[in-house]
């Protein structure tokens, strides 16, 4: 008997989506109460920018959609996901402390799905939650690619483990509506030359952006040395601002000015470095660490807490309260804004960096409005700190305990 020919394999990443609903809302509820509200109400709007690519090759195809929620709390959202093409699972409290069963529903169609006959290439799950952590292990055994999208704090094994992690700015900004380009969370699985191509795209502004190509140009190759690269975007948005929304198409600053060439090379290891290649080179930049060795590296270290040193987060402290009297802003936009404020005043912090410690804040519930002073907030962020180690089972004496309150709270909290 002939045997019928197998089906033609379309083009396109073979991926499977799954969504811890009540991990990603609350975590997002505290960073950005409005993106929280579009991640739950319009799913299709990331799902849709997490498929494109720059090829047919190079897109992903979800052949599963799942969402996991309770419906107890959660279920007025039922509609706006299965709409958008996922399948909800109902997963309600099966305890009295209120714990639901989406871990083990998840690590079961997890488990299914890699064990199918689909053929998935690529696997996401949405959750800050460690406890996902033994699954992406048996994704990446299996030679699976992996990515974990988290709206909140993420255990560094658990980031470690997975071949990509969308970060939480990252995705409050696809959710506002403030990133022009669809996220590559994993680049490694595209094909070259789609990658080349993503690498090699137009520019449509490019009297704005020569203008702020020029600027860098300048500042980079009059700079007796490497310099921070929140400085370089701080002097690229000031020639030219409409680079904020996505950097000239480019997406982040890392990108934009790799791709600038004329001997400014660049650098993402330890915050962001720029240089003229033709008088530095990475031999150049300064030690692993900004601090002094001892409590602070050992943090950074094991927790993912930024390298800044302790006058650096007293600066951001006051930058960031300084802003909340001001006026009312998202924060997105209140990252942006105090990273500019440090790197005006001489003490040079990353966006990224903002962002970790505004995500921080969320965490412990401090409010960020005009009452937040930078005492205040000083003691909130290490609070926060205090608790990332505790959960990293990092130990200290009393010595250690106060200069670890001391750097992390910019010296506010001094012992």
């Amino acid at each position: 008997m002939k045997e019928s020919p197998s089906p033609a394999r379309r083009p396109g990443i073979r991926a499977a989506m799954f969504v811890d609903f009540d991990n990603v809302y609350t975590g997002l509820l505290a960073l950005d109460p409005l993106a929280a509200k579009r991640f739950a109400e319009d799913p299709k709007h990331w799902a849709d920018a997490l498929s494109a690519g720059g090829s047919a090759e190079s897109s992903r195809r979800f052949l599963i959609r799942n969402c996991y929620l309770n419906p107890v709390v959660y279920s007025k959202y039922r509609t706006y996901w299965t709409r958008a093409g996922f399948r909800v699972i109902d997963c309600p409290s099966l305890t009295q402390r209120g714990k639901s069963s989406t871990d083990i529903n998840l690590v079961l169609d997890a488990m299914d799905a890699l064990s199918g006959s689909a053929g998935i290439d690529e696997f996401f799950i949405a959750s800050a939650d460690a406890d996902f952590t033994s699954l992406i292990q048996r994704f990446r055994a299996a030679d699976k690619m992996t990515t974990v999208i988290a709206a909140g704090a993420v255990a560094f094994a658990y980031r470690e483990m997975a071949d990509s992690v969308v970060e939480s700015h990252d995705f409050v900004a696809i959710l506002n509506g403030t990133t022009a380009e669809p996220i590559r969370a994993v680049a490694s699985v595209q094909p070259l030359q789609a990658q080349t191509a993503a690498k090699v795209k137009p520019k449509a502004k490019s009297k704005a952006v020569s203008a702020a190509v020029r600027e860098v140009c300048d500042f980079v190759r009059a700079a007796p040395g490497p310099v921070v690269g929140a400085m370089v975007a701080h002097r690229a948005l000031t020639a030219d601002p409409s680079l904020k929304t996505d950097w000239g198409g480019y997406g982040k600053f890392g990108t934009w000015v790799a791709q600038i060439g004329n001997g400014v090379e660049y650098s993402p290891s330890r915050g962001g470095w720029v240089w003229d290649a033709q008088r530095f080179s990475s031999d150049d930049l300064p030690a692993d660490a900004d601090v002094e060795p001892g409590i602070e590296e050992r943090v950074t270290r094991v927790t993912d807490v930024p390298a800044l040193s302790e006058a650096q987060f007293r600066q951001l402290f006051q930058a960031m309260a300084a802003r909340l009297r001001e006026q009312p802003v998202n924060r997105n936009e209140l990252s942006r804004l105090v990273r500019d404020d440090c790197v005006t005043a001489g003490q040079p912090v990353s966006r990224g960096a903002v962002n970790f410690v505004v995500q921080g804040l969320g965490y412990v519930n401090y409010q960020l409005n005009e009452d937040a002073t930078a005492e205040g907030l000083a003691a909130a962020w290490t609070e926060n700190v205090e608790e990332l180690c505790r959960v990293a089972l990092m130990e200290f004496d009393d010595g250690e305990k106060a200069a670890l309150r001391r750097w992390a709270s910019g010296g506010y909290l001094a012992a």
